[in-house]
């Protein structure tokens, strides 16, 4: 009997479209040996979590901001003036847009 370096099998079962989708890593991979593909992947190979509760919360903010935005720009496009103290309202939901974006690419690296 030959002595293998890793006599410990695991075994999985795929189905015909989990099969193909791993076949066509593989191929990515340029790795022709399935057994030291899913080896490879199952040991260095990541799973990413997403959290997309940050996300929406980000998203939802831009929605409020796109939307007063949008009022000032009626207001503008209908001929009527807009006052020093909206054009400042407007700068700030810029600025507000901006902090939300960094906070949210900061928290996305620091995790």
């Amino acid at each position: 009997m030959v002595h293998r370096a890793r006599e410990i099998q695991l075994k999985f079962r795929v189905n015909e479209e989990e099969k193909k989708f791993i076949d066509l890593k593989m191929k990515e991979a340029n790795i022709n040996n399935r057994e030291a593909y899913l080896r490879k992947m199952a040991i260095d190979g990541s799973i990413i979590i997403s959290n997309y509760n940050e996300t929406k919360k980000l998203i939802f903010e831009l929605n409020k901001i796109g939307t007063n935005i949008n009022q000032i720009a009626h207001i503008a496009n209908s001929n009527a003036e807009i006052s020093k103290e909206e054009i400042i309202e407007l700068k700030e939901m810029i600025k507000q847009i901006w902090q939300l974006q960094r906070s949210g690419l900061l928290e996305k690296h620091s995790t």
